[in-house]
């Protein structure tokens, strides 16, 4: 298959970029579609966070807004970055202790997101690179 994947490096860089920031956004909106924002709040009170319903409001903003920036090429490292640290803090704060695996191995690990990690840094790289070439 010489021709495989189909796509040049730039639209192939492209897709994790759209994609990942389409995975958070939609977190995101499905957080306050289900109207699950309050019980996630209790869920960071508990753990001793001062007022957790604005974090839980600033982390599902951050992941609609940032991903939205990041779809439209803007600030695209500085939104990796956020939507990066609301991974990362996923992984302390809830996956780590469910183990590894998401699916049929487990249940809500932290598998899921050490991939969305490394996709945010491919895209943060990606970004400084064609920064790089412009200047």
């Amino acid at each position: 298959m010489p021709r495989f994947p189909f796509l040049s490096l730039n639209h192939g860089l492209a897709v994790p970029r759209i994609g990942t920031a389409l995975l958070f956004m939609a977190h995101a909106v499905v957080r306050i579609a289900n109207g699950t924002i309050p019980r996630f709040a209790d869920f960071l009170g508990a753990l001793g966070f001062p007022q957790p319903l604005l974090w839980v409001w600033a982390i599902t903003l951050v992941e609609i807004i940032g991903g939205g920036l990041m779809i439209l090429g803007i600030k695209v490292r500085w939104m990796a970055l956020g939507l990066l640290s609301i991974a990362a803090g996923g992984i302390v704060l809830i996956h780590a202790r469910q183990g590894w695996f998401v699916g049929e191995h487990g249940t809500g690990g932290s598998e899921y997101s050490v991939c969305l990690i490394l996709c945010l840094l491919v895209i943060a790289a990606a970004d400084a690179e064609r920064s790089a070439r412009r200047d």
